[in-house]
């Protein structure tokens, strides 16, 4: 299953050198080592042939990049060279005369969205273009219409989204399979819960039952009965009698 979709931007010289290797080995510039080193195994690549400014075949990624000392047999274009390679195999692969416009395009590509209509060119500039899985497969289907007819293509979009279906649907059961069982409550413990719980509700429930008895007004608790006074007050003086 792909993980990334790449557009991978060359002239028609160099497009030609590609096709001559059978899309068995594809160059790419030493400015983008960063975006090389994503490349894996799996990952598609549609090629925007600059100069005439279209979409003229795809290729699956089958090996990594590797380093290589020249840029043979591809020619520089400007200052830098084609110090990386990748293995590929072909894909969709059109005639020159089937080539797509890619100005036709242009307006429907996420990748352009945030360009002005009329410099959707400058975004392309550059070897080395990361796209949306949408964008790569609406291109790419417009490519087998031209190459394969509208009724084939819709039979291999079919095919490919039921392969994808199986896939993700085996990995979901292998990821079921490989991970480890729930641990079991422990014991006891959802019982203890269940009584907890309880204790709290019956104890919720009979608050207003046992409130306690409310204070009298005057905000003052009830005195006790006092001890009369030993000898009917004898013992005090006449001061605090009268």
């Amino acid at each position: 299953m792909p993980h990334n979709f790449w557009m991978i931007n060359c002239n028609e010289a160099n497009f030609n050198i590609t096709r001559s290797l059978g899309f068995t080995r594809q160059g790419l510039k030493a400015e983008y080592r960063r975006k090389v080193q994503r490349v894996e195994p799996d990952d598609r690549i549609i090629y925007y042939v600059t100069g005439i400014r279209v979409f003229a075949a795809t290729a699956t990624v089958t090996e990594g990049y590797q380093e290589v000392p020249n840029s043979q047999p591809w020619a520089n274009e400007g200052k830098s060279g084609w110090p990386y390679r990748i293995g590929i195999k072909p894909g969709v692969i059109l005639a020159r005369e089937q080539y797509i416009d890619a100005g036709l395009l242009a307006y429907r590509l996420e990748y352009l969205r945030k360009w002005p209509p009329e410099d959707w060119p400058l975004a392309f500039q550059g070897n080395l273009h990361l796209l949306s899985r949408s964008d790569f497969f609406l291109l790419e289907t417009e490519m087998r219409k031209l190459r394969y007819g509208r009724e084939e293509t819709l039979r291999l979009v079919e095919q490919e989204l039921a392969e994808e279906a199986e896939r993700w649907q085996s990995q979901r059961e292998r990821r079921r399979r490989n991970s480890p069982p729930p641990e079991p409550p422990a014991r006891g413990g959802g019982s203890q819960i269940a009584a907890v719980g309880r204790a709290v509700a019956a104890a919720a429930a009979g608050q207003d039952q046992a409130a306690p008895p409310a204070r009298p007004a005057g905000g003052n608790s009830p005195r006790r009965n006092r001890r009369p006074p030993r000898n009917g007050g004898a013992g005090r003086s006449a001061k605090e009698v009268c």
